[in-house]
């Protein structure tokens, strides 16, 4: 049985993200007074095959960051087409703002704008049924959620030196309840203030991404560390680590190099290096090692990384076609899905569901500049994958991510959290 549901009204105005940026939000109403609202993040690392968003650029106005002509576009281009639709044809809503664009990166309307408007849609489908996103998705009651990985200590360019890798995560794999996995995790990253302290000689900063901000530029030390809050904690041999190495931010194109502790490497040596990581810490995934456009390196990285997951993010922007690509050349195991980077519910839908068809992990991912309500947690929770990307347990819609895994557990009769230990390769 199909169901219908007109859509009939679309509306959009301008709100800020956690990082005070502005962001377009649409909100769906439907012919049986369903509301959907939705509203798409940005990301700090952004690779250059994303969908493109569209701002202002006007200097006069939180500093050209503002989004009032795509508001605009939803309101004069996309209501007009979408109004009297089925909001439950997912795909032809998608389809149709796809069309309007007729560009091959959402540039015209804005990859923002019309994920906006297709979260929104998918919401308003969600809330015709009276059932949670994510159960509409799954399409039954979930069975699982996901073990959460939270990114405790942030990289980047700090005063006095560079550490190459962006996100120090711990994963608390050790059990089969997301209250202890979340509390392992609390814990751990509320030890490792006074592990740093302690090393630093002063409390840590915090980082842009609201972790810890990085005391080396030795991956080594700060992995070492992150290993003796864990070990203080007592959960030894039950939370293990990720990282995201987001490269393509380190990466020189003129001499084919990656910055790692202020020195130039050749891919071989960083994926040497990775390789060495590994073998002396337990690593769950290693995700963007390379730049995102070294296809030739990742599918080495896979052959040589035997005791992690490789997974892509900037080569793979969760993009049917990139991923199609990744399988036939070995390129990664698996991928980060952030549904904003390829611009539609749609198509994220496609790359997850590729992904699984061909043994490939979907890890959905907030980004950075996030919202509270990130429908990335129903992608988590309907798709029952094995984890995903949470963030530090620190701001509010961080926070917000992980109570949403707590209240789903709780409101699912019979509902775990993923055992992931038949994926670990350590």
């Amino acid at each position: 049985m199909i169901m219908k549901d007109k859509i009939t009204s679309v509306r959009a105005q301008q709100i800020i993200d956690c990082k005070c940026r502005p962001a377009v939000e649409v909100e769906v109403r439907t012919e049986s007074g369903a509301i959907g609202r939705g509203a798409a993040p940005t990301g700090t690392s952004v690779g250059m095959h994303e969908a493109f968003v569209l701002r202002d650029g006007d200097m006069s106005t939180y500093n050209g960051l503002s989004v009032h002509a795509a508001v605009d576009r939803v309101v004069d281009l996309i209501a007009p087409s979408l109004i009297g639709m089925n909001v439950f044809d997912q795909r032809a809503i998608d389809e149709r703002m796809i069309m309007i664009d007729g560009t091959s990166n959402k540039r015209k309307l804005g990859g923002n704008t019309i994920y906006s408007t297709s979260i929104a849609a998918f919401r308003a489908a969600a809330d015709s049924r009276r059932i949670p996103l994510y159960s509409h998705i799954a399409g039954r009651n979930i069975r699982t959620v996901p073990v959460p990985c939270f990114n405790v200590i942030n990289g980047g360019r700090y005063e006095g030196f560079v550490q190459s890798f962006n996100e120090f995560l711990i994963v608390p794999y050790g059990t089969a309840s997301i209250d202890v996995a979340v509390e392992m995790a609390v814990t751990v990253f509320q030890k490792l203030a006074d592990v740093l302290t302690k090393y630093l000689g002063h409390k840590p900063l915090v980082a842009s991404s609201y972790g810890y901000a990085a005391p080396s530029d030795d991956p080594e030390v700060i992995l070492s560390l992150m290993q003796e809050a864990i070990d203080a904690c007592g959960y030894t041999g039950r939370i293990a680590f990720a990282l995201d190495c987001a490269s393509s931010e380190m990466f020189d194109k003129l001499t084919g190099t990656y910055l790692l502790k202020g020195n130039q490497v050749s891919t071989d040596e960083l994926i040497a290096y990775a390789k060495g990581l590994t073998e002396k810490f337990n690593m769950v995934f290693i995700e963007d090692l390379l730049d995102e456009n070294d296809w030739e390196g990742y599918s080495k990285a896979v052959r040589e990384l035997t005791r992690t997951i490789v997974l892509g993010d900037d080569l793979t922007v969760t993009n049917p076609a990139f991923l199609k690509r990744a399988y036939e050349t070995r390129a990664v195991e698996g991928f980060i899905l952030k549904p904003n980077q390829v611009g539609t519910i749609t198509e994220a839908m496609d790359a997850h569901r590729f992904a699984s068809e061909h043994g490939m992990i979907s890890v959905p991912s907030g980004r950075s500049g996030g919202v509270v309500d990130d429908v990335v947690m129903d992608f988590s929770v309907g798709l029952e994958v094995p984890f995903q990307k949470n963030g530090a347990p620190r701001s509010g819609e961080r926070i917000e991510k992980l109570n949403f895994l707590l209240r789903a557990n709780a409101a699912s009769l019979g509902c775990s959290l993923y055992d992931i230990k038949p994926l670990l390769k350590f």
